[in-house]
């Protein structure tokens, strides 16, 4: 492995770039070589049909096969596979790959008593323990598509996601734990499946010793009786275009989208990241402080590292407060993590909790080699407290639920090239980056801003269309610009091809004519040195359009005046941005708007400031918070349009 700061930028990534780009069936066929296939594809990439683009046309395997036998037949069963750490509950627990499998085949052969076959669908409505895993490989084994959501989302939500998955059994546990707060899951699942025209044949539920849910009669089974008593089942071949999961992301409709991944072409460019993007080789320790609801859990807490023969961590805890801000430290020391990947919000957190690192001296992280972040733009400040209070390398890259893996990044296992604080790297292999006029969708040289898309076709492992929803699919992501995947995101390349993310097209806000990027404003309030966090959105102004209004939670222990620190943004923005923004309104709040896998909920923020009607997000983190920014939005004299 290289060492921070020692390599430079050279013919190694442009080479691996080079050919994915020209010639990706070459680049990705040498890499299916690595998996075990029960039949080889006939096509590694079918292009007759844009934008509809399959991967390894007519290979049978499956994924759980590679994620887990595998790895037992090539002298792997003794070593682990999946360390549970669970501070709310006091637990930590391991699983070799042997007893891994073992406790999948059962599983998989209990969904199977209940009638569960390969095309089936199944929803996983759980809280971050083992089972959830399991059930997610369990579902792969059998060749049923799961849908996770997200443990404690709202009945209604978990309602519109059953009536689109439409599935034939939904796996459950009784509660999960927020801190210290014990959330009861079956009466949400009850009421759920009440709203529901669509109704599952049976519910399996994991009885947790915090909570005991009631079963209905004739359609619940007891997880760990059904399981017991079942006959371990074997992995069952799927086509490599066949759905492995659905996963539901949120939608501009307020209806979800239902994102398809696929077996093959999703198993093939999650173990090549796992190598090249986090250096992580088989044996060696990754955690992805992510949760399986979202999509970093999916690929970066089962499925990556499994395929790839590392052992992954299942954490079920917060960065603060579960108890204290050391404990992604202790964590790390602990299990000998070589690399961490989560949302820069989590060090935000410890940031404002411990702005010094008094926390972090306490632990051995010796062995620790790598920080990533995604999910959230990380920005400068953020990046610089993590990188001088670690001592090792913190890459930003940027990716989606759509697309399953980094469409940009860094590299620990290919090249690692210089970090540029506020990009969040470079192209990935795959990914035909490109920067667009909003307008016209021509494309714009190095440093012009615009909107950020990439040229078809998307590499493996990316979305092949919506489930069931082919048209809005199009509609979505391919029709806005015909020939490029439309991300949704703004931003611009250098001219050394490094991409800045300055966040949704939607936060460019056009004052007086002028487009101005929030993160740009963000990125100036984040260097104060009172400054935790930071948001800033656009606000409708009879004058100027939109104007930008700013919100900050400072720093622990910050005891100075509030309004003197809202004059020094001010002039800090004018000083750096410009008088054209027009920055005149901030207010520091104690707490942010996010979604439980820390995205400021900016768009709803932005509702608020501008008077407008607003669904709460089923995402929403603590839905109170929404009541104090309509406070703070009011002391700035915004949000007075609402009815």
């Amino acid at each position: 492995m290289e060492r921070y700061g020692e390599v430079q930028a050279g013919s190694k990534y442009e080479a691996v770039y080079k050919e994915s780009i020209e010639n990706p069936s070459a680049f990705w066929g040498r890499e299916a070589e690595r998996l075990a296939w029960f039949k080889r594809w006939d096509t590694v990439l079918d292009d007759s049909n844009p934008p509809f683009y399959r991967w390894f046309v007519g290979g049978e395997l499956n994924t759980c096969y590679n994620a887990v036998d595998v790895h037992v037949e090539n002298g792997r069963a003794d070593q682990a596979a999946l360390i549970y750490d669970s501070p709310v509950t006091d637990t930590v627990t391991s699983f070799t790959y042997g007893e891994l499998q073992g406790q999948v085949a059962k599983l998989a052969g209990a969904l199977k008593s209940m009638g569960v076959e390969k095309g089936d669908t199944v929803v996983i409505y759980m809280p971050m323990i083992p089972e959830a895993a399991m059930a997610m490989l369990a579902c792969a084994r059998l060749g049923a598509i799961h849908s996770v959501v997200f443990g404690g989302f709202a009945a209604r939500e978990l309602a519109v996601r059953i009536d689109d998955a439409k599935p034939k059994a939904i796996l459950s546990a009784s509660c999960g734990i927020e801190v210290k707060k014990v959330i009861p899951y079956k009466p949400l699942l009850d009421e759920a499946i009440r709203q529901a025209a669509h109704k599952p044949e049976k519910c399996l539920i994991l009885q947790r010793p915090q909570a005991t849910a009631e079963l209905t009669p004739g359609r619940d089974l007891d997880w760990r009786e059904a399981v017991e008593g079942a006959e371990p089942a074997e992995c069952v071949p799927v086509q490599a275009t066949d759905p492995l999961y659905i996963l539901y992301t949120s939608g501009t409709t307020g209806m979800p989208k239902g994102v398809v991944r696929d077996n093959g072409g999703h198993a093939v460019a999650l173990r090549w990241t796992m190598k090249h993007i986090y250096g992580i080789e088989p044996g060696q320790v990754f955690w992805a402080a992510s949760d399986v609801g979202w999509v970093v859990g999916h690929s970066y807490i089962v499925y990556g590292p499994l395929l790839t023969g590392a052992t992954t961590i299942l954490y079920e805890g917060k960065p603060i407060g579960t108890p204290d801000p050391g404990a992604f430290w202790r964590v790390i020391s602990q299990h000998k993590v070589k690399a961490l990947f989560c949302a820069p919000t989590a060090f935000r957190a410890i940031k404002r909790e411990d702005p010094q690192g008094e926390y972090y001296k306490k632990y051995d992280l010796t062995g620790f080699e790598t920080l990533f972040l995604a999910g959230e733009r990380t920005d400068p400040d953020t990046y610089h407290w993590a990188s001088d209070l670690l001592g090792v390398p913190v890459i930003d890259h940027w990716w989606q639920t759509e697309t399953g893996w980094a469409i940009t990044g860094n590299f620990r296992g290919l090249e690692f090239f210089p970090i540029k604080p506020g990009s969040a790297g470079k192209p990935m292999p795959g990914y035909n980056v490109k920067i667009l006029n909003p307008d016209n969708g021509r494309e714009l040289g190095p440093g012009q801003s615009g909107v950020i898309a990439v040229k078809l076709p998307l590499p493996p492992g990316t979305l092949p269309t919506l489930w069931k929803n082919d048209t809005r699919f199009k509609e979505s992501y391919m029709d806005i610009y015909p020939g490029y995947y439309f991300t949704g995101d703004g931003g611009h390349m250098d001219d050394e091809g490094y991409v800045y993310v300055m966040g949704r097209v939607d936060d460019v806000i056009n004052v007086a004519g002028h487009r101005l990027s929030t993160g740009d404003m963000e990125e100036v309030l984040a260097r104060h040195p009172d400054v935790a966090e930071c948001a800033v959105l656009g606000a409708a102004d009879d004058l100027k359009g939109q104007v930008p209004i700013g919100f900050v939670v400072l720093k622990a222990g910050v005891s100075r005046d509030p309004q003197e620190i809202v004059k020094e943004l001010i002039q800090m923005v004018r000083q750096d941005v410009g008088p054209i923004a027009c920055f005149k309104s901030a207010v520091v709040v104690d707490r942010l708007p996010k979604t439980r896998s820390g995205k400021i909920l900016r768009g709803t923020m932005r509702k608020i400031a501008d008077g407008e009607q607003y669904r709460v997000p089923s995402t929403i983190d603590d839905p109170v918070i929404l009541d104090e920014i309509k406070q703070a939005v009011a002391r700035m004299g915004y949000g007075r349009r609402a009815s």
